[in-house]
């Protein structure tokens, strides 16, 4: 999934299944667009933060282009604009930033809830990629521990984008089960058209995306057909490692007749 072609300065092409819904996976072009922009940066910076809009939907049966622009190279800071494209024009706009790490005090506000451990759940996940164990639902929450399925070495830089990978997997759920008109008993799909709009990672300290991670989301409202979902991800000594925030577009399914 990660192993981009390089295609002339600062380009590279990759490639992605199809996933159930049919189309790619966010998740996957966001990971994708933050591994060629990392290409372009010093091992010496570690990623920070990226700022995500995803404007078209994918074609699985496409390579997809990705552009890099190094808009800013600092002493502490260096920033990078990535842009997927195919054939039908830009699928993904993406901004990521990267910083030298420095020592200075942490202080840690953000508190994992209690919630059973992974190995005493059921694994309920869609894809072989990754492994999910989800937790009981509430309205307006989502909460499950996830992980990539397959080791994936030690580089940072791998491990943050199988968190970019993983981490448009829950925010929908939140938004869907804060809906007045959701039916628990019915699938998702047949209730309701739903797609990421834009999506933020904020990484705060390293972590490793191949082993369980807990993903807390909460639905901080719906408005215009849209709803704003925020996670924090913990390790499993509940270490807050990164916090992810993505609007997503919400709509009831059009019934025929």
């Amino acid at each position: 999934m990660m192993a981009l072609e390089p295609h002339g300065t600062d380009v590279w092409v990759g490639a992605g299944p199809r996933y159930p819904w049919g189309g790619l996976y966010g998740g996957q072009i966001v990971a994708q667009g933050l591994r060629a922009g990392t290409f372009t940066v010093d091992p010496a910076f570690r990623v920070h933060s990226l700022h995500a809009y995803f404007i078209r939907s994918g074609d699985h049966t496409e390579p997809i282009r990705f552009e890099v622009d190094r808009v800013r190279n600092g002493r502490s800071f260096c920033t990078r604009r990535v842009t997927a494209r195919q054939s039908v024009g830009v699928i993904l706009e993406m901004t990521a930033s990267y910083q030298k790490d420095e020592d200075a005090p942490q202080v840690q506000t953000a508190v994992m809830p209690t919630v059973a451990p992974p190995g005493e759940l059921a694994e309920d996940g869609w894809s072989p990629i990754f492994g999910r164990r989800t937790t009981p639902r509430k309205r307006g929450r989502a909460t499950s521990w996830l992980k990539l399925a397959e080791p994936v070495g030690d580089d940072p830089a791998l491990q943050a984008a199988g968190l970019a990978y993983l981490s448009d997997d829950l925010p929908t759920e939140a938004v869907v089960s804060l809906y007045p008109h959701w039916d628990l008993d019915r699938p998702m799909e047949g209730q309701f058209f739903s797609a990421s709009l834009d999506h933020a990672i904020y990484f705060h300290r390293p972590m490793a995306s191949d082993r369980w991670h807990l993903q807390s989301f909460t639905c901080h409202g719906l408005m215009s057909s849209r709803g704003v979902s925020v996670g924090y991800v913990f390790t499993e000594e509940g270490t807050h490692v990164a916090t992810i925030v993505q609007e997503v577009l919400l709509r009831e399914a059009r019934r025929d007749g």
